[in-house]
């Protein structure tokens, strides 16, 4: 019986993990609008049934979806930033990993415009802040308990740094010019710097 069990809790898992795949997948092709319970489940080769076992219906699997996508986006710049000795490039190398995936046109279409319209503004910032945005709050406080932000509250300084980048990567979804993640954070860099406290010229070389 513990066999049999442990068989059918991979295979639930398996149907699950199959339902999020193509769901996304169809998700960021045709737009959450576009898709339908009959397109996912055939894409799936599962029944109604088997996706109504793990989600509520379409509104719960996007949101699994969304959530997903969230999740490897924050993983991916917090392994960039992590990669940096230096606190503040820490900060600079995780706002530019941020720019370079939420541009992925899957990554847009779900998390930057699918996701506030399907669930809700409220909603999608609840998900955001327990990802990226949590991510952007921890540095920007560490930065500003090692005395390198200028004396200021941190939260809001958080959110709208969010928002900035959120809004810059649409921009950048909709170009495709080489130079546009250049152009984008030759607008967003004296953003950041203006956070900085006055400490003078930078001593390392090449800054």
């Amino acid at each position: 019986m513990p066999e049999t069990t442990g068989v059918r809790a991979r295979q639930r898992e398996q149907t699950r993990r199959t339902l999020l795949r193509e769901g996304r997948r169809l998700f960021a092709e045709h737009g959450y609008a576009d898709v339908g319970l009959s397109g996912i489940v055939a894409a799936a080769k599962v029944t109604k049934g088997a996706l109504y076992h793990h989600f509520d219906g379409k509104p719960a699997l996007f949101r699994a979806v969304l959530h997903e996508v969230q999740e490897e986006v924050a993983a991916a710049v917090a392994a960039t930033a992590d990669a940096e000795p230096d606190p503040w490039d820490r900060l600079t190398a995780g706002c530019r990993a941020f720019l370079a995936a939420a541009t992925a046109p899957d990554v847009r279409r779900i998390m930057l415009v699918d996701g506030p319209a399907v669930l809700g503004w409220s909603t999608w910032r609840e998900m955001d802040e327990a990802n990226s945005a949590r991510h952007l709050t921890e540095a920007l406080t560490d930065l500003a308990a090692a005395g390198i932000l200028a004396p200021r509250p941190v939260e809001p300084a958080a959110h709208l740094l969010s928002g900035a980048m959120n809004e810059a990567a649409l921009w950048l979804a909709d170009r495709s010019g080489p130079g546009d993640l250049d152009a984008v954070w030759e607008a967003l860099e004296p953003m950041l710097e203006s956070l900085r406290a006055d400490r003078g010229p930078d001593p390392r070389p090449g800054r």
